[in-house]
């Protein structure tokens, strides 16, 4: 895992990836919306504001407002590493993300998914 690499992907490349994963499994633009509210405090608003100014994933995970204090309840594998055992906090949150999109686009209710 090229942390270097994955920290500059933007996110607005990475969002329509989600989308796309969703949708094909029959989700909705909104649930990946709700999932990325829930996880990061973003709400429609400023999330649209770093897919304008085209932020990173590092930039995009330092100025969210709020990382769900639940999300340490994300376990669980993800390309190969056990969310849990990530030490690097960004690699951590941008994992999560991507495991909640992988819950979400298996089918997983809205509740389980937002741990709740």
């Amino acid at each position: 895992m090229d942390k270097a690499r994955v920290i500059k992907i933007p996110f607005s490349d990475v969002y329509p990836l989600y989308i796309n994963k969703a949708e094909k499994k029959g989700r909705t633009k909104e649930e990946v919306d709700t999932v990325i509210f829930w996880l990061t405090g973003y709400d429609k608003q400023s999330l649209q504001q770093q897919i304008d100014k085209n932020s990173d994933l590092k930039t995009f995970f330092a100025e969210a407002p709020q990382i769900n204090p639940n999300a340490s309840k994300i376990t669980g594998v993800i390309c190969g590493y056990r969310i849990e055992n990530i030490e690097d906090e960004l690699m951590r949150k941008i994992r999560y993300l991507d495991k909640l999109i992988d819950e979400l686009a298996k089918g997983k209710t809205m509740e389980k998914i937002l741990r709740e």
